[in-house]
This record gives structure tokens, C-alpha cells and sequence, in this order.
């Protein structure tokens, strides 16, 4: 065998022994296949079954601080791929701590957060598909299903005709947004777009945006703050009115309001009204609002009900729908009611060409053939990109049906009647809204200080979950019915919660009422006795009988010399009994004078400096009677007293003398 014979199967040998080397792959080292995936997802679907079930077992709010995550996470994403179970055990050490739960039986906060088994399994189909659906091009069955099951939920909810998109005659119709706000958001747009169109046609020679600061919307004060923010971006007026007594906006108020902002030049175009208030589950008088607004062409008026909406497909509750007619538009949320995952809030029009024509750009990589015959929702909002969303509707509706949605939404409502008449049965609490749903607002009898704190600690607790609102400037704490699965006992055990946290609270107070007391009348009794002090000083013979039956000393122009002699002693004297005073000031002569009410002997000393004087007082009573008062008549006080020269000379003798008399007062 040749050389070049030999070399060539060498290297055919060494070919075939040669490993091949791996195709480059990006998840090179943790690749999820199907078979990996069909084994996590078991091993997810038992984690979120385990999780609702056992979810008693937890707090129902986290007791972590801000940034408490930071500090248990890497400041950078992982250079290489991480174990699935090492990231699984993160989940349940890490996040699980931070999680409030909302779909805990103890949480009562804010509304339910919707959430069922079909939902979930329905937006995990979404996911799976991963379709864009912004119009019928990009994904048909996306589009249809969407209009087709915002048809059935509007025929449930009891929505006019002209609201549904395959109502033969009807230029209407629904879409899924992402929540509430957005449904605002858009109706507003819509409706400024019309008013400015309309402007403009009126003023053509007027800058559109001085047409625009004439704009003026309206909503109540117990509307969502949705409203606000949506004014905000819109760049319009919006006036908050107040409602009446039960937390509800009434025609007559709307009419005043755009009446006197017309008078002021100013352009009604925009009124959002809301069936159930976020604060109390409040309703506006939709048909006095609509039948004031005929007086008013072109404004628009919406109607929130993210909440209430979804209980409008039980026949008893749609009395509370009534008004509906008048609408140009409606929203309610099914992820909030109706056992949907968010995100789902359901929208429907009077007029979709309204909505359309305001939020329409059509660049020509977004079109396709079929445009004017289907519906495009890129143009009924404000996203392009929109997901599955109908899926899980669709999932939930047909495994529910409508009567096992009507079930679950009377099992809420009588639970919350249940919790109201718990709160009606303790006098120390009150009902603070009407109880129409699955909401109810109470609040402990007393300040508003009060019912934060009662809040307050049931919250730090972590055994129940509420927040307040304000009503009628009222702060007042919600209760609603939130969990799926929520029974009567749940309903039983938050009342004693509450309860135990009350009697804690007010005795507690009573405590500190009683302290607050007692320090108050020890402090009046101090300023009393500073009080009494001072006045007496002031004028003593107002609290010293004595003084009264002595008198006051008269003050004379004629003073006799109050220097006399005895032996060689100069002794100073003041008597009483004159109807004059010496130099010494009356209160302090009626010291001196009652100071001897005991016959101990006393000596009073004392030294006044801006008389360089030194003045003592003689126990003395031989010239009294034994059960007398001392008084100025009664008693002569012989007081003796060394004066004190300016000069710091001294003559011996006079010391000498002074020091005797002071040693023989006699």
C-alpha cells in the first residue's frame, strides 16, 4: 500500500471514530422539550391545586418591608442555565413570602380577583397558541371568537340590542380591553373626538386647541379615579359632583352643573357614570342622568359597572340596569365576578364608527383584504398587539353556564347579607351603605380615628385583609365577598376576628380615656393651685377670711416716724390699729401680723435688698387675746431690725447694739 493509499484510510478512520460534534443550541443545557414540559406541567398544574387549597394555612398579607427581594435575588440575570427544581424552590422560599393572596378566604379587600380552573386552563391555551390578534388577518378565529362571546355576555347581562355586533341593523358591538381604566380611557377619546369634530364644523377658522380647553366632563365623587386620569390624558376639564345622601349622582345635579358651565362658555361633551361605586357599591340614577342628557346632543355618556355588571345576568338584580337605553356605552369586568382571570374587561358600544374613527391608523403593513368586511381591534383601542383573551371567557361560560354563574353570584350576595346582619346585631357598630351585592360598609361607632386604628390592626395581624374608603367623608372600612369557594363560616370567623379586635380596641381606649381624664384634672388641679397662688398674693383677703375681718390696711398721707428708741436699740414698729400702713406692703404686714397663729416662738428673718434692710419678726402675743383672730387691730408687732448702710464703713458700736437688741427684744 502506498503512501497516499495509507494517508487516505487513516483519515476515513479516523472519521468514523470521531464523536460528531453538537449542533450549536442556544438552550443548550436546560432545554425544555415536550416530554420535559408534560412533566412540569403536572408538576405545576399539583403546585397551583396544592397552593388553593392549603391557602388557609397562610397569612393572608405578607409581613415583608419594602425591598425585602432584592436582598434574596442576584443584582444580574444568570450566565448560565439554571435547574427547573432549584428554580421551583425560589418560588415557594422567595416569592411565596411577598404574595398577598387574593384568593384567600380570609382576604375581604377591595372586589373579587376572578379566578377558576377553566380560566386558567383557557388563557394556558392562549399562551400555547401565542397568537397577535390585532385584526382578522392576523388571526380570524382570535377576532370572531371575541365578538361572538361578547354577544352571548351582553344578551346575559340584558344589554339593547343595538350594543351587540351580529344583531342584524346594528352598528354596535363588544371588545375585550385590559381593565376598566382602558374602557374609560377609550370612551373618552372617543367622545372628545366627536366633540371637536362637531367644533370644528362650528368655528373652522378656531385652533383646535383652544377648542380643546372649552371641553368639560363630568362624573360623581364617588366614581373610580379612572375618570380622573383619563381627563388627564385627554387633556380636558373634568367636574366632580356631589351626590346625594346615598352615595348616588341624580339627574338634576348634572343638569345644573352643564347648564351653568354652558352660561360660562365652556362645552359639555363626556358623562361617566358608575353602577356600583368602588367606596360602597353605590348606584347613580341612570335614568334621570339620561333623560336630563337629552337636553344636551352630542355627550356622551358612559356607564362603568367593572363590578355590579356581572350580577345584571341574575333576572332579579337587572332592575338594577335600568337606564341602560340611554347609554353610549358599558363596561363591566368579568376577571372581577364572573370566575375570569384577569386580564378581562368587556366593553360594548352604541356606535363602533364613534369609537373606531378616533383611534384608526392604518399603515399599510397592517392591512389586508378583508378589511372592510371584518372587525379590526387594533382600532378599538389603544394597544396594537392583543391577546387570546376570549378563550378563557369562552372557557368559563360553557363550563359554568350562565345558571352555574348566577349561583355563584347569590351565594356572594348571601354571604354579604349574612355579614350584615352580624355588624346590625353589635349596637357598637353601623351599616354604612345600602347592602345590594357583595359589598358591605360598616364602621365601629365613634371617630374616624378610631375605625383606622380597629383597620389598622386587623391588617398587621395577617388573619383577615380589608381596606377603607370614604363616604359621605365618612372613613369607613369594606367587606366583600371575594373567595370563590367562600362559605358561611369564613363569613363567622371574620366577624369574630373583628369583634375580638374591637373589644381589644375600645377597652384599650377607654383605658387611655381614663388616664387622659385623670392627667387633665391634675393639671387643672396644678393651674388651679398656681391660679390661687398668684391671686392671693394679688389680693388675698378674697380667700382669707381672717383678712376679711381685719380689713385691708388704708394706705395715709400722714406716716408717722416708724423709727423709735428703747434703751439704745433703734427699733422699727408697725401698729395695727392705726387706719394706715407702714412701708412694708399690706400683704406682707399680714404675714407678719398672722404668722404667729401657733405660739411656738417663731422668728421670721428676712432681708430686702432694694431697702438694704433686715427686718425680723417677734413671736410675741402678749397683747392678744387668746382665741382672737390675728388682725392689724388685735396686735402690735414690735419688729426690730439692724439697717444696713450703703457705706461699707461701720461704726463698732452700733453693730454691738443692734446684735443686743436682737438677743433682748424686751
Amino acid at each position: 500500500m502506498d503512501t497516499s493509499m495509507r494517508s487516505a484510510a487513516c483519515g476515513n478512520l479516523e472519521k468514523q471514530t470521531q464523536k460528531p460534534k453538537p449542533k450549536p443550541n442556544w438552550t443548550n443545557g436546560s432545554k425544555m422539550d415536550s416530554t420535559e414540559f408534560r412533566k412540569r406541567g403536572m408538576e405545576m398544574v399539583e403546585y397551583i391545586c396544592t397552593y388553593l387549597e392549603t391557602l388557609n394555612e397562610r397569612r393572608v398579607t405578607p409581613s415583608v418591608e419594602p425591598g425585602y427581594l432584592r436582598h434574596l435575588l442576584p443584582s444580574e440575570a444568570p450566565h448560565e442555565p439554571e435547574d427547573w427544581d432549584q428554580i421551583m424552590s425560589d418560588v415557594e422560599d422567595k416569592i411565596m413570602p411577598g404574595v398577598t393572596h387574593w384568593q384567600h378566604p380570609r382576604f375581604h379587600a377591595y372586589f373579587p380577583a376572578g379566578n377558576s380552573f377553566p380560566s386558567i386552563l383557557g388563557d394556558m391555551l392562549g399562551d400555547g397558541i401565542g397568537c397577535i390578534g390585532f385584526s382578522w388577518a392576523a388571526s380570524p378565529a382570535c377576532t370572531e371568537l371575541e365578538t361572538i362571546v361578547l354577544d352571548w355576555l351582553g344578551k346575559a347581562i340584558g344589554l339593547p340590542d343595538h350594543f351587540l355586533a351580529l344583531k342584524e341593523g346594528s352598528t354596535g358591538g363588544g371588545v375585550i380591553q385590559t381593565s376598566a381604566s382602558e374602557c374609560v380611557l377609550v370612551t373618552m377619546l372617543a367622545a372628545r373626538a366627536q366633540a371637536l369634530k362637531r367644533l370644528k364644523a362650528q368655528h373652522p377658522f378656531v385652533e383646535e386647541g383652544h377648542l380643546l380647553c372649552k371641553l368639560m366632563a363630568y362624573c360623581s365623587k364617588e366614581a373610580h379615579s379612572c375618570v380622573e386620569k383619563a381627563a388627564m390624558i385627554c387633556f380636558v376639564k373634568l367636574r366632580i359632583l356631589e351626590p346625594d345622601e346615598n352615595a348616588s349622582l341624580r339627574g338634576q345635579t348634572i343638569y345644573e352643573a352643564m347648564e351653568e358651565d354652558e352660561l360660562q362658555g365652556l362645552v359639555p361633551f363626556f358623562v361617566s357614570t358608575t353602577l356600583g361605586t368602588t367606596g360602597s357599591c353605590a348606584f347613580d340614577n341612570l335614568p334621570e342622568i339620561g333623560k336630563q342628557l337629552e337636553r344636551f346632543p352630542g355627550v356622551w355618556l358612559h356607564v362603568d359597572a367593572a363590578y355590579a355588571g356581572n350580577s345584571f345576568i341574575c333576572p332579579e338584580l337587572k332592575p338594577l340596569l335600568k337606564g341602560i337605553e340611554y347609554a353610549d356605552s358599558f363596561n363591566t369586568n368579568p376577571n372581577k365576578w364572573l370566575l375570569t382571570n384577569f386580564d378581562c374587561s368587556t366593553l360594548w358600544v352604541r356606535d363602533r364608527i364613534r369609537l373606531t374613527s378616533a383611534l384608526v391608523v392604518d399603515p399599510l403593513y397592517l392591512k389586508h383584504g378583508y378589511s372592510d368586511a371584518a372587525i379590526d381591534y387594533r382600532h378599538w383601542g389603544v394597544p396594537l398587539s392583543r391577546r387570546f383573551r376570549s378563550l378563557k371567557l369562552w372557557f368559563v361560560l360553557r363550563s359554568y353556564g350562565i345558571s352555574g354563574l348566577q349561583h355563584y353570584i347569590r351565594h356572594h350576595i348571601k354571604l354579604a347579607k349574612r355579614f350584615e346582619e352580624l355588624v346590625l346585631k353589635d349596637k357598637r357598630f353601623e351599616i354604612c351603605n345600602q347592602v345590594k351585592l357583595g359589598l358591605v360598609c360598616f364602621r365601629l361607632k365613634g371617630s374616624d380615628k378610631l375605625n383606622e386604628k380597629l383597620l389598622s390592626i386587623i391588617n398587621e395581624s395577617g388573619k383577615l385583609h380589608m381596606v377603607p374608603a370614604s363616604v359621605n367623608d365618612r372613613y369607613i372600612i369594606r367587606f366583600c365577598a371575594v373567595a370563590q369557594n367562600a362559605t358561611a363560616e369564613d363569613i363567622d370567623y371574620a366577624w369574630d376576628i373583628i369583634v375580638d379586635f374591637a373589644n381589644e380596641l375600645l377597652e384599650k381606649e377607654q383605658h387611655d380615656e381614663l388616664s387622659d381624664i385623670i392627667n387633665r384634672k391634675k393639671q387643672d388641679t396644678l393651674a388651679q393651685k398656681r391660679s390661687f397662688f398668684v391671686r392671693m398674693v394679688s389680693d388675698p383677703k378674697i380667700y382669707n377670711p381672717a383678712i376679711n375681718k381685719a380689713g385691708t390696711p388704708k394706705l395715709s398721707m400722714e406716716l408717722p416716724s416708724p423709727v423709735v428708741s428703747r434703751g439704745n436699740a433703734p427699733i422699727i414698729r408697725t401698729q395695727s390699729s392705726v387706719d394706715h400702713n407702714s412701708w412694708i406692703s399690706w400683704p406682707l404686714a399680714f404675714l407678719f401680723n398672722s404668722g404667729n397663729n401657733e405660739d411656738k416662738g417663731n422668728n421670721v428673718s428676712l432681708r430686702f435688698r432694694h431697702l438694704d434692710t433686715n427686718v425680723r419678726h417677734s413671736s410675741s402675743r402678749r397683747n392678744s387675746g387668746a382665741g382672737s383672730s390675728p388682725s392689724p387691730e388685735n396686735e402690735l408687732d414690735i419688729v426690730s431690725a439692724q439697717q444696713e448702710q450703703r457705706s461699707p464703713r461701720r461704726s463698732p458700736n452700733v453693730m454691738r447694739k443692734a446684735s443686743s437688741s436682737r438677743d433682748n427684744p424686751n
